[in-house]
């Protein structure tokens, strides 16, 4: 099994007063300022059971070329800011940094 880069999985449950829309726009601005991050998606949890989904509600996942892209990614100065903010929003949280063991590619969609 071939490895495919480095991801950096972070799965949250936000404080009640979060303005979500304010972190992801932040979020979204941030990966677009960072070369090391190959790929980012968001997602929120609309279809898992509460006592499944244990409160958590937004998942974040970034694809990275290697782990040196991941180190180079938390060590900017730009990460280190939203960081703070970032944390500061959050109720609970998971965070999972693995290299990828790809076993079938993502497809392509056409437009």
């Amino acid at each position: 099994m071939a490895t495919s880069g480095f991801k950096h999985l972070v799965v949250v449950k936000f404080k009640e007063d979060t303005k979500v829309d304010e972190i992801l726009k932040g979020l979204e601005n941030l990966v677009s300022q960072i070369d090391s991050v190959k790929s980012f998606e968001w997602g929120e949890d609309k279809e898992s059971h509460d006592m499944l989904r244990q409160g958590f509600t937004h998942a974040f996942s970034m694809t990275f070329e290697n782990k040196d892209g991941y180190v180079s990614f938390t060590s900017h100065p730009l990460h280190v800011e939203f960081s703070a903010a970032f944390t500061a929003a959050i109720d609970k949280i998971v965070l999972l940094d693995f290299p990828v063991a790809a076993v079938k590619s993502p497809v392509e969609v056409s437009a």
